[in-house]
């Protein structure tokens, strides 16, 4: 188990800030404190000027004063932080005291008769105070963090206990009852670790986090099925493997997690990715360009070591059995262009080192330089065209899915011999898949994606000899219902692999060609077990004349969706959770757009309607947001929120109505289609209205906010969390929307430094 940051002795908080809600809670008060600071020395010392002094300088001291007896409540209530919460109170109360003291200028004979020290006569004072309340606040702020990485880790071991009474029963009954106990725990575990990734401001923890997250989603699914499977049929060897899969991979996601909140690796040792192309590229070019500003930057043998250490790497292309002759060839003769560029560079470069005059590149240098650059930038498109090429070709390849439809017929013929040979296929499949997955890695252009895409490497992986052994258990026993929903389970943890894979695929290009902040199509599909009601209704696809029909419904939703993204744009605060919610359902509502003109992910109306019943969560979600917005406003701004509130509530219970009722027909099903686009506008509708409101209101709340936030609602967002399951991956701005605290301490140590 990893250990936990949160131990007193060996955890320094100092300025290590890992969250948004840490900074986010800083902001006001970084903003107050500078203003204090950032006064000029010859300010005019008017009354009116002494006043606001005064004022600033005694909201901080009260707001403090409130925050600190926040943070002593905690450390009674937490033994293990109590020394070190109780220390840093002490030096934030003990900084307040010292800035109302310094900021106490109400009157002009005050300031220049009694002698006494002013934010005026002792800056370096009002500096050292300053930086001493930031610092102890701060303290204060990541110790309360410490507490949820507590609930998270106490989460996860109550999981785990429960996971190997899971493991260990041997009767249906016995098993029925752990598992909804660990059920539970798991829903408690996703809301915490869900609520975590929204907060972490690192993209690459965030990534990862959502990468295990995944895996324990669909893993709880496969446990289920696996478990019925090895009970029901207990002397068979491929069930019992099968299962024990399923429990390993639940382990090492669970192990991830902590090792993501508590910042540690079990082994003690620090996780790295391996460097891509692409990364290894832009740092070449940055070493290259570099040379325009001085010569002695980096050494010649260290820019020709890293272009060898790049050549070596795209043999991951260039040896693969899938990769074409005419590609290789190309990659190949991409590759010595590369290398004559820079041989050519390094002789120039030399050749002006040994000029003593020569200080910066010369003119035949710079023509080195952007040929150098321009030779690698031409082998990394063509590395991407071919990497994004034959992921393409493999998904419309595998979009029919008749291997696991093989699979599944032979298991249920119990025809060992056909399950065998199609293993066989499903492997061979399974090979491309990872090894496309590796070629995307090295050309996804982001960290947070080349997580992504070991993910999904990870995942095609290990659930290919999975989807296998659950068809020789169905091939044994083929009359088994609980052997053919297990292995409909795996297949179907299979397609929706895919369709990430697909959307990953989406994101890389959209990164290659900077238009990373294009309308992305929310993924939703139905998972078995997610909505009961489904069961019973027949997937279908609409006809060529139902979508003629619908076109201009989904065509209105459309234009929707692109005024919620456009009012989005315009909030201070991108990463608000309201913001948030409004891009999730302005995604799923574009991805039901893509179904009324018969393309994107959502292939059959079963497809569409459980993007409906999630969208209405959403939407209901958003709802409890705007009741809680409504608290902090004025009567008339509050009756407005609430009216409009009350309109969306209508219009998600509707939505949801209409998604789970069963219908049966062809015409029953395509009403409901009409239905459910209707009321999905209706939502839309309410939310573009509501956005700019909302804005302005949120922003005028800011700004007559006192300089650090309520304190008993701050507690409470240490101790509560919120029920919310992340659908994204979680990408956002890890921005302040002001100077970061960093900067601000930056300056505070100059200003000391003077």
């Amino acid at each position: 188990m990893a250990s936990s940051p949160c131990g007193s002795g060996n955890f320094d908080c100092g300025l290590e800030i890992q969250t948004r809600s840490v900074e986010q809670t800083l902001i006001p008060l970084v903003s107050q404190i500078t203003t204090l600071i950032n006064h000029k020395d010859k300010l005019k010392k008017t009354e009116k000027t002494l006043r606001a002094i005064q004022r600033v300088g005694q909201a901080v001291s009260v707001a403090v004063g409130r925050f600190v007896a926040v943070g002593e409540a905690i450390a009674a209530e937490n033994e293990d932080l109590k020394d070190e919460m109780g220390l840093a109170c002490f030096e934030a109360r003990r900084a307040g005291t010292a800035i109302a003291q310094l900021t106490d200028v109400s009157s002009l004979e005050q300031c220049e008769g009694d002698g006494r020290s002013t934010v005026f006569s002792d800056r370096t004072g009002m500096v050292k105070a300053a930086r001493m309340l930031l610092s102890s606040v701060t303290k204060v702020l990541v110790l309360a963090d410490c507490i949820v990485i507590k609930q998270i880790i106490s989460s996860r071991n109550k999981v785990l206990v429960t996971l190997e009474q899971l493991e260990r029963v041997s009767t249906f009954q016995e098993f029925v009852q752990i598992f909804s106990q660990f059920g539970n725990e798991m829903v408690e575990f996703a809301h915490l670790t869900g609520d975590r990734q929204n907060d972490l401001k690192d993209e690459k923890k965030r990534a990862r986090m959502a990468a295990a997250r995944a895996v324990l989603e669909k893993c709880t699914m496969m446990l289920l099925t696996a478990s019925k499977t090895c009970l029901r049929h207990p002397d068979c060897e491929s069930a019992r493997i099968n299962k024990e899969a399923v429990f390993q991979r639940m382990r090492l996601a669970l192990e991830q997690v902590i090792e993501i909140v508590t910042d540690t690796r079990s082994s003690g040792e620090a996780k790295a990715l391996p460097i891509s192309i692409y990364a290894g590229i832009k740092d070449f070019k940055v070493k290259v360009e570099g040379l325009r500003d001085s010569l002695y930057c980096v050494s010649c043998e260290a820019v020709a070591a890293q272009l060898e250490a790049l050549m070596e790497k795209t043999e991951d292309f260039t040896d693969s059995a899938y990769t074409s002759h005419e590609q290789r060839e190309t990659i190949i003769q991409l590759c010595q262009i590369t290398r004559q560029e820079t041989k050519q560079l390094i002789n120039t470069w030399r050749h002006a080192q040994q000029s003593l005059k020569a200080k910066e590149a010369t003119d035949e240098m710079e023509l080195s330089i952007l040929k150098t650059c321009q030779s690698v930038s031409d082998l990394r498109r063509e590395l991407h065209r071919v990497a994004v090429g034959r992921a393409t070709e493999l998904l419309k390849l595998h979009s029919d899915h008749l291997v696991l439809q093989a699979l599944k017929a032979s298991g249920g013929d119990g025809n060992l011999e056909a399950v065998a040979d199609y293993a066989g296929t499903l492997t061979e499949h399974k090979e491309q898949l990872v090894e496309t997955c590796r070629l995307l890695c090295h050309i996804s252009g982001t960290e947070p994606l080349e997580i992504t895409c070991i993910h999904a490497e990870e995942t095609f992986r290990v659930i290919g000899p999975q989807i296998i052994s659950a068809a020789q258990t169905l091939a044994l026993h083929p009359t088994s219902k609980i052997a053919k929903e297990n292995l409909d389970v795996f297949c179907e943890a299979w397609e929706s692999q895919l369709c990430d894979m697909a959307i990953l695929l989406k994101e890389i290009n959209d990164v290659f060609e900077g238009r990373r902040g294009d309308k992305k199509t929310y993924l939703s599909l139905p998972r078995p077990g997610h909505s009961a009601s489904l069961k019973t209704v027949k997937a279908a696809k609409l006809d060529a004349e139902e979508q003629t029909t619908i076109a201009k419904l989904g065509l209105e939703l459309c234009l929707l969706t692109s005024d919620v993204d456009s009012e989005v744009e315009r909030w201070d605060e991108q990463d608000h959770e309201m913001v948030r919610l409004c891009q999730i359902i302005s995604s799923m509502a574009y991805s039901m757009y893509l179904f009324t003109r018969g393309e994107g992910l959502l292939k059959t109306t079963l497809d569409l309607f459980h993007q409906a019943e999630v969208l209405s969560d959403q939407g209901l979600q958003l709802c409890h947001i705007l009741h809680s917005l409504s608290t902090q406003l004025l009567d008339e701004d509050r009756i407005l929120i609430l009216s409009e509130t009350e309109k969306l509530s209508d219009a998600c219970q509707q939505l949801q109505v209409c998604a789970k009722t069963p219908v049966q027909g062809k015409s029953a099903i395509f009403q409901k289609v009409d239905s459910s686009i209707q009321n999905t506008k209706g939502i839309l509708t309410v939310v573009v209205y509501l956005l700019p409101i909302c804005n302005k209101l949120i922003r005028k709340c800011k700004s007559e906010r006192s300089c650090v936030a309520s304190p008993q609602h701050w507690r409470e967002k240490q101790s509560n969390t919120t029920v919310s399951e992340e659908t994204l991956n979680g990408k956002g701005s890890n921005g302040f929307g002001v100077k970061s605290l960093e900067q601000h301490m930056a300056n505070l140590t100059f200003l000391e430094s003077k």
